[in-house]
């Protein structure tokens, strides 16, 4: 299984069961949160969620007269934790997708099959003496 680094070290545990998160800002924090997809009967949290203060920084206006005004940025582990957020659902969709695309070939396969034998069918009926 592939390491997260970020979440790792944010106390995700089980990166595999996360199910989806959602952003939002309240004044000057970011809150993330996590829902996981939990099994029947777990005692473990369905959702966990994470506060991370924006970062004010000042930003020059206008260099002749040095004005300049403070700017709110994302916290850069934020960011990081949301790469491998969509990192995560990514390849977990992924792997959906090959599933039904096997399950999907499978199906066709076995019409395949079917038409197959009942056209053997039908000619072994058509022999003469049979």
């Amino acid at each position: 299984m592939k390491t997260y680094p970020r979440l790792s070290e944010m106390g995700v545990r089980s990166p595999q069961q996360i199910d989806k998160f959602f952003v939002n800002g309240i004044a000057r924090t970011d809150i993330l949160r996590i829902v996981y997809e939990r099994p029947k009967g777990s005692i473990l949290p369905s959702s966990r969620t994470y506060r991370f203060p924006r970062i004010q920084k000042k930003s020059v206006i206008d260099k002749g007269t040095r004005e300049a005004e403070f700017i709110l940025e994302t916290d850069p582990a934020l960011r990081e934790a949301l790469d491998e957020l969509q990192e995560i659902l990514a390849a977990k969709g992924n792997s959906q997708d090959v599933a039904g695309a096997i399950l999907e070939e499978l199906r066709l396969l076995e019409e395949d099959v079917a038409l197959r034998s009942e056209y053997i069918k039908v000619l072994v009926g058509n022999i003469p003496g049979s």
